[in-house]
């Protein structure tokens, strides 16, 4: 337990750059670039780009707001090195997150194949350079691949995250909506099979979001580890519904990255009662749990205050919560 007024030292297993960035950051991004935004002024900007309950009625909704306004708004060398750097000093100047693991997909930074992947990634290890070096922390990158992408756009991302391995690109995801997921379509899975036992081959780590969302269950979590094999799963909530899910990660000891306030305002759960029942029911069965915050300003949230959610709410017990960041660190892609 931390001693008595001493804050935490926070580690973030499960970080979007895409969610992260503040929105004044992103305006002056945005303006720089001459991007012709859908607002008019500073505040409605700040209205678009937040995930308010009113207007995300689920997941898809959520990814919605990435995927149209902030990815295209970071979709340049100059950008993703600034939102990179943004969002790490951020998160240790407001909660004190001394290990972070911020995840990206370089394929959507980079204008539909107009620029170069290679210049948006050393873009990216710039940013992530630069703020470890000014505020001594600990940093990598996590590569995104996307359901949407065929095998051929995928397959390109793990050929780049091997090749930056030694730069602090540490591990690959799988994201994207769990609609129609291809982890449910046994001929469609073994090109992912493939692309991650290459990744694992390569000394890759990797972590895959399913179990997200109602529609899929625990079935996804359960083909995704039994044939993608990950270290770690992002989110994974429903498996708490189903023994068997609970009993292959306990055996497997794949850790689970909740993330509250993302769960809770994308409707993945029905309320904090459920997020309890679900946290309570992992920690029963001695399923590994971390807490993460995903979206950091989409969801207008910070470290901090997803710890204080889950402690106030008396979900977990201060000593608990520890566990779960010593958890955090012992699975987490960087070794000391």
């Amino acid at each position: 337990m931390a001693m008595s007024g001493m804050p935490r030292e926070l580690i973030d297993l499960h970080i979007h750059v895409g969610g992260a960035v503040a929105p004044h950051v992103l305006w002056s991004i945005a303006h720089q670039q001459g991007f012709k935004l859908p607002v008019r002024t500073y505040f409605e900007f700040v209205e678009l780009i937040t995930a308010s309950p009113d207007k995300v009625g689920g997941l898809d909704d959520y990814l919605k707001i990435m995927h149209t306004v902030t990815e295209k708004i970071q979709s340049s060398p100059m950008a993703i090195e600034r939102s990179v750097y943004e969002v790490i000093g951020k998160e240790y100047r407001s909660s004190r997150v001394t290990q972070i693991e911020l995840r990206f997909n370089p394929a959507k930074r980079n204008l539909n194949s107009e620029l170069d992947l290679d210049h948006i990634i050393h873009a990216a290890i710039r940013g992530m350079d630069r703020a470890t070096l000014e505020y001594g922390v600990k940093a990598c990158l996590i590569f995104c691949l996307a359901r949407e992408f065929d095998h051929r756009l995928n397959a390109i991302i793990v050929e780049k995250a091997i090749k930056y391995r030694n730069r602090g690109v540490l591990g690959i995801d799988l994201a994207g909506t769990e609609s129609n997921a291809i982890e449910l379509q046994p001929d469609i899975v073994s090109q992912y099979v493939d692309l991650f036992e290459h990744a694992r081959k390569a000394g890759l780590k990797s972590t895959v979001h399913t179990g997200e969302t109602k529609g899929t269950g625990a079935e996804g979590v359960i083909a995704v580890v039994e044939k993608l094999k990950p270290n770690r799963i992002g989110h994974g909530i429903r498996a708490a519904y189903d023994e068997a899910a609970m009993k292959l990660l306990r055996e497997r000891d794949v850790v689970l990255e909740l993330c509250p306030t993302s769960n809770l305002q994308t409707k993945a759960v029905e309320g904090i009662k459920e997020f309890e029942h679900i946290v309570r029911t992992f920690w029963d069965r001695g399923v590994k749990v971390t807490i993460n915050t995903d979206g950091p300003y989409l969801l207008t949230t910070d470290m901090r205050r997803e710890i204080e959610l889950v402690e106030s709410n008396r979900i977990l017990t201060p000593e608990q919560i520890d566990q779960t960041l010593r958890w955090a660190r012992d699975y987490s892609f960087i070794r000391s």
